[in-house]
């Protein structure tokens, strides 16, 4: 059985899970399943078997190109007649997903409860051009003219997000030697120190979902300083020692909901991983409460920018005594 999307819960307790393979790309989530127990991979397809499986279940996230390629992924490696089965919350589209799954596969069934609706079919024989068509939605592909290449579901996947945009607005020119991207996303940040700072020689960056990572490596390719890439949760500290760090953290997980704790746990790491006197870059909701967490592990602090609901802030870590 495979599970796309995979998230650990006690409800997965109540079946055998010896044969269950896990796709997970997000490292917090894929961290979770292996400290259950459970089999975890990045992409499925690695594993595909020639029968397919019994059963894949399925939790497609809200971008809808990207949950439709999950359908269409999840028709590929399922075996003929074999179960899929999906769930939505009805807030993050779930009427939306299940009529989806509908275009594909004739429904065998669909359940609400919980806020929520599953949807199942009973896999037909597949159409690969169908398959085919859909799977390329979550291709990577040009945006911006080609400077880069993005796909659907990473984080501001077709455009520059309004916050780094400020941040390398404002980014000095003096940046220098080996410095860290922490949530890197697909590299734009990156691209922009590389670009705007000759002394930098060497740069980490840090991205909890590979498939962003997949495409910082893409983005970054002619890069003349030293690269280092870490599928890696930045939560869970960084060992590395840096002159500088820039960063635009997540201030949600997995919903909706606003998560301060996440951007806050990012500037402790920043103060932990700094060499003294060194700099951390910063863009943040401008509502966002980091200033408290700044004062603990910095010794000066400053606003450099405000605007669009954003902020953009330098600190500089203590030097020693």
């Amino acid at each position: 059985m495979l599970f796309l999307r995979a998230r650990d819960s006690g409800a997965l307790r109540q079946f055998p899970l010896d044969k269950l393979v896990c796709e997970q790309s997000f490292k917090p989530a894929a961290d979770g399943l292996m400290r259950a127990g459970l089999d975890v991979v990045e992409d499925a397809s690695s594993r595909a078997s020639a029968e397919g499986y019994a059963m894949v279940l399925v939790l497609p996230p809200r971008q809808r190109e990207e949950a439709r390629a999950l359908f269409a992924k999840a028709l590929s490696l399922a075996a003929p007649g074999g179960v899929i089965a999906a769930s939505m919350p009805n807030d993050e589209g779930a009427k939306a997903g299940e009529g989806d799954l509908k275009r594909v596969a004739p429904l065998s069934g669909t359940l609400s409860k919980y806020h929520c609706r599953v949807f199942w079919t009973h896999a037909p024989a597949r159409d690969e051009a169908m398959v085919a068509e859909w799977l390329r939605l979550d291709a990577p592909r040009p945006i911006l003219g080609g400077r880069f290449v993005s796909r659907p579901g990473v984080f501001a996947w077709d455009r520059i997000d309004a916050a780094s945009a400020l941040l390398v607005e404002h980014l000095p020119t003096d940046l220098a030697g080996h410095g860290a991207d922490l949530g890197a996303g697909y590299g734009y940040l990156s691209s922009e120190v590389l670009r705007r700072c000759p002394g930098v020689t060497a740069l980490d960056l840090y991205e909890a979902e590979s498939r962003a990572l997949a495409l910082a490596r893409e983005n970054l390719r002619d890069a003349s300083a030293a690269l280092s890439f870490h599928w890696h949760d930045v939560t869970a500290g960084v060992s590395g020692q840096y002159g500088f760090i820039v960063m635009n953290p997540p201030f949600h997980a997995q919903g909706r909901g606003d998560r301060p704790d996440i951007g806050r746990r990012f500037i402790e790491v920043a103060a932990s991983a700094l060499k003294p006197r060194g700099r951390l870059w910063l863009v943040a909701n401008r509502h966002l409460p980091y200033e408290s967490a700044l004062g603990t592990g910095f010794a000066q602090i400053r606003t450099v920018a405000e605007r669009g609901g954003f902020k953009v802030i330098e600190a500089v870590k203590a030097g020693r005594a």
